[in-house]
């Protein structure tokens, strides 16, 4: 069976991999948890087991699943070397078993943590005249996503949660609906001094047109992206694809 991974940029050290496990009738297997195997090689002994869990994909109860998928594996695994490793994942009680490659990069594309933010002046309900339209493709938009851009923040050292993602355009199995994630971690947190942010991926809302500018200050190439970064300017930690509601909140509990 195959795996479908949910992220790609990564480099040596501790690495989050998020992927699904899909069986030959092509459906999804979702057994709350799965072992996994790490190994330098198809037919090498592996040199790092561990256990990925279920985490859902956007908020339960709340975000739309188009492709009806609602969770995904998480595990932490920890890259020595650049290089393509091989993952074997076995979900306990079930008989299929996924196989797939983890390709590690001598650094990764994205601003790495403990790397200083972009100084992007993103737009905001004050740069569109209060307009929500430009800012977002959210059926239900959350205008507290939309006050403060990243040059701001850096500018007044807030630390702050920064989503890159366009919910319309979202389709893949693995993207997830990030934004309802951040807006909801947002609610939770709104008496905090965290700024959170969103921010469009394509230009003029277009896939035809291509990744935006600030994408492109980001060096990113894939989406949805989550960044926290704190009161210094620097990244704290990231996601790249889904990440749940539970694993935001602590990461922001614990970084920022």
């Amino acid at each position: 069976m195959a795996i479908t991974p949910g992220d790609a940029d990564f480099a040596p050290g501790p690495i989050r991999f998020s992927f699904l496990v899909i069986a030959r009738n092509g459906r999804v297997v979702s057994k709350p948890t799965s072992a996994v195997w790490l190994s330098k090689g198809l037919k090498q002994v592996p040199f790092e087991r561990a256990t990925a869990r279920l985490e859902p994909i956007g908020v339960p109860g709340v975000s739309a699943l188009p492709l009806g998928v609602p969770s995904i594996y998480v595990v932490h695994l920890h890259a020595p070397a650049p290089r393509t490793y091989w993952l074997l994942a076995k979900p306990l009680g079930a008989t299929v078993r996924g196989l797939g490659n983890v390709i590690v990069h001598a650094q990764t594309f994205s601003p790495a943590v403990e790397q200083r933010a972009p100084d992007s002046k993103t737009p905001t309900l004050a740069t569109t005249g209060g307009r929500l339209e430009p800012l977002t493709t959210a059926t239900h938009p959350d205008r507290a996503l939309y006050t403060t851009s990243v040059a701001q923040a850096l500018a007044a050292h807030r630390p702050f949660v920064l989503t890159f993602a366009t919910p319309k355009f979202c389709t893949s199995r693995t993207c997830g609906p990030v934004v309802d994630v951040v807006a909801y971690v947002q609610r939770k947190l709104a008496r905090t001094p965290i700024r959170f942010i969103h921010v469009e991926v394509y230009a003029h809302n277009d896939p035809a047109q291509g990744y935006n500018r600030w994408m492109k200050e980001w060096h990113l190439q894939s989406e949805p992206w989550v960044f926290l970064v704190g009161r210094d300017g620097r990244v704290k930690a990231k996601f790249e694809g889904s990440v749940s509601p539970g694993e935001l909140l602590q990461a922001v509990r614990n970084s920022l």
